[in-house]
């Protein structure tokens, strides 16, 4: 998609559509009371062409709710879209992200093949904010992962104008311009992958997919498989593995700014089951075909580094990705299986794992991922994964759940929160929790019971983490979308990483 920030007035923009924001002014305390829409904007052209559709009470402003004008007079666009964001007194940065993504799949299915977006003129959305939130949502809005269809037309859009208003500082709008491309690109690149079906994207495939990308964007990246793990000891990575025919991938990414030698190295640690059937604890068939997106969390790592390496922030990073399938060969691991994680340090011995559900691999994954981050060096960790079903009972499919054990770097997190506009909330940990992954005959075991299972899951972790400052993130609600909403298609969502990005950037 070609894109272009201009600072041309609105009115003069010659275009196949033009997209307005506009609010509902009208305070939401008060009970029954009639929307009083405004639009956002101060170009005098567009305010009259909309004044009487306003007026009429069919456009209610409600977010992401849409409204074309044809012909609109006064324009030298042929058409005129207005997109809500709803009341003004809750409408956020992200709402203009949202409503940049709804114009572009407003245009798409009608052949519309350019579009401006006009940047909202209020003071609550920071010009380089609402900048940098709309051309990430304008590209959000154009992935489909319609890729196998035999009959598939392209309706990508080809040419996205963002307008913005010649007073405005060019300066840090064309920064801020630059940085949407990157987020948004690098979150459609997660989303590509999440959506590649399992006989498509083996581990084998993505550790390749890796390799380019990093060629692309200057990342050093290394790839391992079944020698390099075995070596490493990586006991619970490789229970995992051993029942698969595809051979397991150990992706290392590093990304190292000139001229920064000191200072923390922040470890990303990615979940990458390709497939996951359960093993031998099999899981029901129905919806079976989604667990393709249980490598979300390691395609969310490989998008925030993406994003890393080009917006090169001043705090070294590396990324840790174990990814295999898990399946229920006649080599697979059992219930009742006891493994020995990686050790985490030489000489020292590796944690051992009662297994009582194989279908609770992702936690084995991470444990080895964990530790081999740390021996690389990081001084602190955060990880991703479609970790628990638990979750998303917690939680349900539109907020992830995050976990900590430290308050400082957790604070960054969830200040990073504010810029990306993503939906985690916080579950605590504790030691009633802990008390549940104990084993009578093991370190620990990699189930908890049914009760807090999300908990018991991150308390697992933990182990693993040990003093290291970490946070873990269950994305298995959000990571994928069951069906398309305005601004956003069905199918894998790309979220965590702008979230993970923000973090980054805050050391």
């Amino acid at each position: 998609m070609k894109t272009e920030l201009s600072f041309t007035p609105l009115a003069e923009i010659k275009t196949e559509l033009l997209a307005v924001l506009a609010v509902d002014t009208q305070d939401s305390k008060i009970p029954g009371s009639k929307p009083v829409l405004a639009l956002l904007t101060a170009d005098e052209a567009v305010l009259a062409a909309a004044k009487t559709v306003l007026a009429s009470g069919e456009f209610k402003a409600a977010a992401n709710e849409t409204l074309l004008l044809h012909a609109p007079a006064g324009l030298a666009a042929k058409r005129l879209l207005l997109v809500g964001l709803g009341k003004q007194t809750k409408a956020t940065v992200n709402s203009v992200r949202q409503a940049a993504g709804s114009a572009v799949r407003f245009a798409k299915p009608r052949g519309i093949r350019e579009l401006a977006f006009a940047l909202p003129f209020a003071k609550q959305f920071p010009a380089a904010s609402a900048t940098r939130a709309a051309v990430e949502g304008a590209f959000v809005g154009d992935f489909d992962g319609d890729t196998y269809q035999s009959d598939r037309q392209d309706r990508s859009i080809q040419s996205f104008t963002l307008a913005a208003p010649a007073e405005a500082d060019k300066t840090a709008l064309e920064a801020a311009f630059a940085e949407g491309v990157i987020v948004g690109e690098s979150q459609n690149f997660t989303r590509s992958l999440v959506n590649e079906p399992g006989n498509k994207m083996t581990p084998t495939i993505l550790s390749q997919r890796a390799v380019q990308m990093a060629d692309q964007v200057g990342l050093d990246c290394q790839t391992y498989s079944t020698e390099k793990i075995q070596d490493l000891k990586m006991g619970a990575f490789w229970s995992v593995a051993q029942g698969s025919a595809e051979p397991p991938a150990l992706i290392v990414l590093r990304y190292q700014p000139e001229g920064v030698t000191v200072g923390p190295v922040l470890g990303l640690v990615g979940k990458g089951i390709t497939f996951d059937s359960g093993g031998i604890s099999l899981k029901p068939s129905k919806d079976m075909d989604e667990m393709k997106t249980d490598m979300a969390g390691a395609a969310t790592m490989l998008g925030a580094m993406r994003a890393i390496a080009l917006l090169k922030p001043k705090v070294r990073v590396l990324a840790v990705l174990c990814v295999t399938e898990n399946m229920p060969d006649g080599k697979a691991q059992k219930p009742g299986d006891v493994q020995t994680a990686m050790p985490s340090a030489p000489g020292k011995p590796g944690k051992t794992i009662e297994i009582i559900s194989t279908d609770a691999e992702g936690r084995l994954v991470l444990a080895d991922g964990l530790t081999y981050a740390r021996q690389l060096g990081a001084t602190h960790l955060i990880d991703a994964a479609t970790l628990t079903g638990a979750c998303v009972v917690a939680l349900g499919m539109g907020t992830a759940g995050a976990f900590s054990n430290d308050e400082a770097i957790y604070g960054k997190f969830n200040a990073a929160l504010a810029v990306s506009g993503e939906k985690f909330w916080r579950l605590p940990l504790g030691d009633e929790y802990a008390e549940q992954i104990k084993s009578d005959i093991a370190d620990i075991k990699n189930t908890g019971g049914r009760w807090g299972g999300a908990i018991t899951a991150a308390e697992f972790l933990k182990v693993f983490a040990e003093e290291t400052p970490w946070i873990h993130l269950d994305i298995a609600g959000p990571a994928w979308l069951q069906e398309s909403k305005p601004y956003i298609a069905k199918g894998a969502s790309g979220v965590g990483v702008r979230s993970i990005l923000e973090w980054v950037r805050s050391y």
